[in-house]
């Protein structure tokens, strides 16, 4: 029986509803790494370290996606639970077509900076070299990344999360064959990594959109928009702790970066990428979680449903504390094979990757509780506090640890520092939870 917005959650069909966007969230962050296995084995550190480099920057172009996706899928959940499906397709359509001209503009803007930026980066030499031929190839298909990060959202709200996750393995398994080819097997270094990740965003983006611009049997379908600057304006503001993530972990790896360095030189950069890789797919169970749990609340609240709020705060709660636990003991259990995963080549390198990976396991007890309250109030459409939980976790807390604690325990300083910031943001997250809990009955 399909499960619908409109039920009433328990443990089991909860999980039945989000678990394709948690699958989905998987899937997106293995194609991600596909480009960092492929070129760390078949390139070379210097390439890979390349990557690694560049990628906050393709990741702060692309979350304009993410805003509008998280921020108006709140907006057409609500409307839909207050019943009004006309309304919700044409506010869902102002949605796709607002990113859609965004991307492109992005897209033209990045191009035209990307040399300064990556030397601002500290590129130079022949780092400098693959970081801009990476980083522009991606750029080109930036406006297909970010349709395919806003329909992720917006298939569930359109009860469709299994279509989203097909899409997303469509995508996934093409980047990997083409990653395969044109690196494994043809040679084409640096330069084939991203044509394969550039096409699988291409598919990845267009398929969606076909699908909902013609008849279809979801919830939701393309139609004419409904412009307004207001709503569009509220999605925005209420999606901006999406869009702070974002760009403000972007702003903390090129931090960590710069700080690795000065502290591990090229090695600490490579390791810490390879960290990274992995990281996003743990952080893809949290982040997949609330993708999926998002819409529900949203739909409960524009219905006025407090029982069921309630019902939704306190399961997710308990779901995202079990998962925690289950990710940092895998973390910290498979940290060597990890490691050796992506630097077993180079003995150096592998033991520092490996001692980054223990530091790191203890912040997934932290990470999906300031995760889930980001997500927990942008599903309420209070964008404020979601933002104040968000810049808090990814920026104030991240900044202040990477700069103060190398001073004192040097790399591993650098590895400690996000476990300590999540427990400073959990500080901020608890008290905002008790704070609203009468306001919105969860």
């Amino acid at each position: 029986m399909r499960v619908q917005l409109s039920d009433h959650f328990t443990y089991p069909k909860l999980m039945r509803f989000v678990t394709p966007s948690i699958l989905m969230m998987i899937c997106t962050s293995i194609y991600s790494v596909v480009d960092g296995y492929f070129v760390s084995n078949y390139v070379g550190k210097t390439s890979f370290a390349a990557v690694n480099l560049m990628m906050p920057v393709l990741i702060v172009v692309g979350a304009m996606g993410f805003m509008i996706g998280a921020g108006g899928t709140a907006i057409v959940a609500k409307t839909l639970g207050e019943g009004d499906h006309t309304k919700a397709n044409r506010i869902f359509s102002l949605m796709i077509y607002t990113v859609v001209i965004g991307g492109v503009g992005l897209t033209v803007v990045s191009l035209l900076f990307l040399k300064p930026l990556a030397v601002l980066l500290g590129a130079s030499g022949t780092m400098l070299t693959e970081a801009i031929n990476y980083a522009r190839i991606i750029l080109i298909a930036n406006t297909f990344f970010m349709l395919q990060n806003v329909f992720q959202t917006f298939f569930i709200a359109a009860e469709k999360q299994k279509m989203g996750l097909y899409v997303t393995i469509l995508a996934g398994i093409t980047n990997i064959v083409l990653d395969f080819l044109f690196v494994g097997q043809w040679g084409w270094g640096i330069e084939g990594a991203a044509l394969a990740t550039a096409l699988s965003q291409l598919i990845g983006g267009t398929t969606p959109f076909l699908y909902f611009l013609l008849p279809n049997r979801s919830l939701l379908r393309l139609t004419r928009p409904l412009w307004s600057g207001k709503i569009l304006l509220k999605a925005c503001t209420n999606g901006s702790s999406e869009l702070l993530t974002n760009v403000s972990a972007s702003v903390v790896t090129m931090l960590y970066n710069f700080q690795l360095l000065k502290f591990a030189q090229d090695d600490g950069v490579a390791a810490y990428g390879a960290i990274m890789y992995v990281n996003f797919i743990f952080a893809a169970v949290f982040f997949g979680y609330c993708l999926g749990s998002a819409p529900i609340i949203s739909f409960h609240y524009g219905a006025s449903n407090k029982k069921e709020l309630h019902n939704l705060y306190r399961k997710s709660l308990t779901v995202i504390g079990c998962i925690g636990v289950t990710m940092a003991v895998i973390s910290f259990a498979m940290a060597s094979p990890f490691a050796k995963l992506f630097v077993g080549y180079d003995a150096d390198l592998y033991r520092l990757t490996v001692t980054g990976f223990q530091w790191y396991a203890f912040s997934f007890l932290l990470f999906g509780f300031n995760v889930f309250g980001s997500s927990f109030f942008t599903a309420l459409n209070n964008g404020g506090i979601s933002a104040a939980i968000s810049f808090s976790r990814t920026l104030l807390f991240q900044v202040i640890t990477i700069l103060i604690l190398p001073l004192w325990f040097q790399t591993d300083g650098i590895w400690m520092a996000t476990t300590v910031a999540e427990l400073l943001s959990l500080c901020v997250t608890l008290p905002c939870f008790l704070w609203k809990k009468k306001q919105y009955g969860y």
